[in-house]
C-alpha cells in the first residue's frame, strides 16, 4: 500500500496533471456534439481537440516545476538545446489517438521523468477505465482506480489520500495461467508476428492479448502478461511512462536487437524495436 503522503513531489504534480488531462479528454469523447476536430500532422498521424486540450492542461502543471518538457504535442527544440538537459518530463497527452477516434476506449495519458537518459518516474492514466498505474524507481510501481462517484479534476494529492491508500503494488500476484504475450492492437508488423510464433514453440500454450497505447507495457508490469515485443516504430514519449513503471515493478525494457536498456532524450526521439519483460523472459 502506498499513500500520497511518501510520494515526491514530482509524482504528485505528473499525476495531478494527468487526472486533470484525462478529464478534459473524457469531456470531449463523452461530449453530445461528438466533434474531435480531426486533423493530420505531417507524418499523416491524426491529431484531435483532445490532443491540443491535454498538452494545454499538462503543461499547466509541469512548466510552473521548471523541468523543460518533451511533449507530442509541444513544440521541440534541437538536440543542440535539449542535449544539455539532465532532467526532463516526457509526455504524450493522449497515447493511442488512433483508438480514441476509434472509440475503443484503449487510449492514455503518459507523464515520465526522465534523468541522465533513463526515466525514473511514470504515470499512465487510463480515462475510460479511470485505472492509474503510477511508479518511481526505487519507490516501486502502483495500480488504482479512482473511484466513479469521483471527479477526475477533485482527485489531487492533497484533497485525499484514500485513491493511492487502495492502491495495488505491481507486480500482482498471478493465479497460474498460459504464458501470455501482449501486442499492439493497430501496428502488429510483420516482424512482431514472427517474434510471438518464435514464442510459440517454446509455449505452446502462448495466449495473445491485443490492446493499445502503452496499457500494453502496463500489463507486463502488472503481471498480466509475461512479454510485449514491439517491431514497429515508435517515439519517446509513446514508452517513456510506461517504461519508468515497468522498470518500478522490476521489468526490463531493452533493445531488441542489443538488449540493452532503452535511453531518452536521444538526438532521434524514435526508439529502436524493444521488447518489454521480466528479466528472466529477455
Amino acid at each position: 500500500m502506498i499513500t500520497n503522503t511518501y510520494m515526491t513531489p514530482e509524482l504528485n504534480i505528473a499525476i495531478t496533471a494527468a487526472l486533470h488531462a484525462g478529464s478534459d479528454i473524457m469531456g470531449i469523447y463523452a461530449g453530445p456534439d461528438a466533434d474531435f476536430g480531426i486533423e493530420s500532422k505531417a507524418d499523416n498521424s491524426p491529431l484531435t481537440r483532445a490532443d491540443k486540450a491535454a498538452h494545454a492542461r499538462i503543461m499547466g502543471y509541469l512548466a510552473p516545476t521548471g523541468i523543460p518538457v518533451l511533449s507530442e504535442e509541444g513544440a521541440q527544440q534541437p538536440y543542440s538545446l535539449r542535449s544539455a538537459w539532465q532532467r526532463l518530463w516526457v509526455v504524450d497527452p493522449l497515447d493511442g489517438t488512433k483508438e480514441f477516434i476509434k472509440r475503443n476506449g484503449e487510449f492514455t495519458v503518459n507523464i515520465a521523468l526522465v534523468s541522465d537518459g533513463m526515466p525514473t518516474l511514470g504515470v499512465v492514466f487510463v480515462p475510460t477505465t479511470r485505472i492509474l498505474y503510477y511508479g518511481e524507481v526505487g519507490l516501486g510501481a502502483f495500480k488504482t482506480v479512482v473511484p466513479p462517484d469521483a471527479e477526475l479534476a477533485s482527485v489531487a494529492w492533497h484533497l485525499s489520500d484514500s485513491v493511492f491508500a487502495a492502491a495495488t503494488a505491481l507486480p500482482v500476484p498471478q493465479p497460474q495461467r498460459p504464458y501470455t504475450v501482449v501486442a499492439s492492437r493497430s501496428h502488429l508488423s510483420d516482424e512482431t508476428a514472427g517474434f510471438i510464433e518464435n514464442l510459440r514453440r517454446r509455449h505452446p500454450d502462448l495466449q495473445l492479448r491485443a490492446s493499445g497505447s502503452s496499457i500494453k507495457i502496463c500489463l507486463v508490469a502488472e503481471g498480466t502478461a509475461d512479454i510485449y515485443p514491439r517491431h514497429a516504430p515508435t517515439m519517446e514519449w509513446d514508452t517513456a511512462a510506461g517504461n519508468a513503471i515497468a522498470l518500478a515493478a522490476h521489468c526490463s525494457v531493452v533493445d531488441a536487437a542489443t538488449r540493452q536498456p532503452l535511453l531518452y532524450n536521444k538526438a532521434d526521439l524514435h526508439n529502436p524495436w524493444f521488447i518489454v519483460g521480466r528479466p528472466t523472459d529477455l
